[in-house]
C-alpha cells in the first residue's frame, strides 16, 4: 500500500469517527431534560451523595469520561399501579379481602372533587 493511500484512508476513517460521534451526540441530546448538570465520572464518584440529592431536586446529571457522556442519572418515574391493577393482583395471589360497600362512593366522590386536568397548560 503506498503512503498517500495509507494517508487516505487514515484521513477517511477520522472523518467517518467525527461524523459519528457528532450523530451519537445529536441524538443524545435530543432527550435532554432543561436542568442538566455536567460532570466528571472522578467528581461524581467523590460525592455521589451530593449528586444524588441533585437529582432529588429534579436535575438530570450526565457522568463524563473524557468529555464524552457515559451515564445520565435522573429522577426514577413514580411507580403508579391503578385500582383495576391491584385488584387483579389481589385476586391472583387468592386475596378475601373485599370493600365495603361505601368505597365506590367515597371513590368517586374523592375523583369528583379533583377534575382539574394532571398536567396543567404551562401559560396557567
Amino acid at each position: 500500500m503506498t503512503k498517500n493511500r495509507c494517508k487516505r484512508i487514515s484521513w477517511l476513517r477520522s472523518t467517518r469517527k467525527r461524523k459519528r460521534e457528532k450523530e451519537e451526540k445529536a441524538m443524545y441530546n435530543q432527550d435532554m431534560a432543561k436542568h442538566v448538570i455536567h460532570i466528571s465520572d472522578a467528581e461524581a464518584a467523590s460525592d455521589f451523595a451530593s449528586l444524588l440529592d441533585r437529582v432529588r431536586e429534579g436535575a438530570e446529571v450526565v457522568i463524563e469520561h473524557d468529555a464524552r457522556p457515559v451515564a445520565v442519572v435522573r429522577p426514577a418515574e413514580p411507580q403508579v399501579r391503578l385500582l383495576s391493577e391491584s385488584l387483579r393482583l389481589a385476586r391472583e395471589h387468592g386475596s378475601t379481602a373485599t370493600l365495603d360497600g361505601d368505597f365506590a362512593r367515597d371513590l368517586e366522590e374523592v375523583i369528583n372533587s379533583h377534575r382539574e386536568p394532571l398536567n396543567p397548560p404551562a401559560w396557567d
